[in-house]
């Protein structure tokens, strides 16, 4: 048989695997020694099996209560999906995914001027309409459909921004691609061939300035904005190791610069910081060995809640996981009476978290609920 424990505790995560009966003593021996020796003061001092990201106090916190933005590399999806299903307020990636600061920027000044995208702007290639500005999910077989998926989208998003009280930034690499014919850096490349485009990496400056004139122009159409920005913890193996770096280390400099240019505005979650310490092991990624795997992106996610979602969001988040819970259950026996009892305590739980929370919308989990049975 195979013995596997895996060991979660506050300031040492250890893992054990063991296999074989021979070994039963051992694994009970590691767990002993795991429990009263790691976690014990001894005179080398006190034992850490892997390097904790000290986070710093957030500046400003997120709830239910504020609409949120996600804009920037296909990390800003994997946490604002998990921001969508905890009910959160947000609108993710209204230009799809993005990847450099420019682009980022250039998307949210388009935002800004409210200028609807033209035919004109589009191109052509291997029966598909596409957009420099834009991810490929927008494409479509005809000029008219593509555009009217790109400004149905940017309609909303326009009107969204001047009511957005928080910003996630995400920059995922400080290479460009600017086309050879107007030297216009662009969101997506499309696989156009490479002779199309020339390729260099950002300036710190660049990227500096850029956000520097930009910030301002955001704030005046939404006051309360608050910008948190982060690095992709997704590394760009094509740049190869020692140029991910180099694009890494670009934006991490840039976006501290930034944000000591708007120390009340803007801050900074170690996103990035997490993944390559907390989890330095491949266990924690996806089998390309590039993404972070689902438990990675979970325990990012966790790291951010605890720090920058505020008390009350927080409780919120737990009672309303209970309930999630009770309605992905499958009964046995869904006539019986044990489930109408179990029905009408979740009708309860629903309705007690609404009168807890008279902001948090629960009206399409309260008709589920009601028409799997009985009240």
């Amino acid at each position: 048989w195979v013995f596997k424990s895996v060991f979660d505790f506050t300031a040492v995560k250890f893992q054990i695997h063991c296999s074989g009966g021979e070994n039963t003593l051992l694994c009970v021996y590691c767990v002993f020694f795991h429990y009263f020796y790691a976690r014990t003061k001894i005179q080398y001092g006190y034992m850490e099996f892997y390097t904790p990201i000290t986070m710093p106090k957030a500046p400003f916190q997120f709830s239910h209560r504020e609409t949120i933005g996600l804009m920037g590399s296909c990390f800003v999806e994997n946490i604002g999906q998990i921001l969508e299903e905890a009910r959160f307020n947000v609108d993710i990636n209204p230009f799809g995914t993005l990847y450099n600061p420019a682009s980022i920027a250039a998307a949210l000044r388009r935002l800004l001027s409210g200028q609807l995208y033209k035919v004109e702007e589009l191109f052509e290639r291997d029966g598909l309409f596409h957009s420099f500005d834009h991810h490929s999910r927008f494409s479509a077989a005809s000029a008219d459909e593509c555009l009217t998926c790109i400004n149905d989208r940017f309609i909303r998003a326009a009107g969204r921004l001047r009511q957005t009280d928080r910003l996630i930034i995400t920059f995922g690499s400080a290479f460009v691609y600017t086309l050879k014919t107007d030297g216009r850096i662009v969101g997506n490349c499309h696989k156009l061939p490479e002779r199309a485009f020339e390729r260099r990496r950002l300036e710190v400056d660049e990227i500096v300035d850029d956000w520097i004139a930009l910030i301002p122009e955001l704030i005046t159409v939404s006051p309360d904005l608050r910008l948190l920005f982060t690095v992709s913890p997704i590394r760009h193996w094509r740049d190869g190791a020692h140029e991910n770096q180099l694009s890494k280390a670009t934006l991490l400099l840039a976006i501290d610069r930034i944000n000591r240019a708007f120390p009340e505005r803007t801050a900074y979650f170690p996103a990035y910081e997490i993944m390559m310490d907390e989890l330095r092991d491949y266990r924690f990624y996806a089998d390309d060995m590039i993404h972070p795997a689902p438990l990675a992106i979970r325990h990012i996610w966790q790291r951010f809640a605890d720090s920058w979602l505020t008390n009350e969001s927080q409780e919120l988040l737990k009672e309303w996981e209970a309930i999630k819970k009770a309605l992905e259950h499958k009964p046995f026996h869904p006539e019986s009476e044990a489930y109408r009892r179990f029905i009408n305590q979740t009708l309860l739980k629903i309705e007690r978290i609404n009168q807890k929370f008279p902001f948090f919308d629960t009206a399409k989990e309260k008709a589920i609920v009601q028409t799997k049975g009985i009240r």
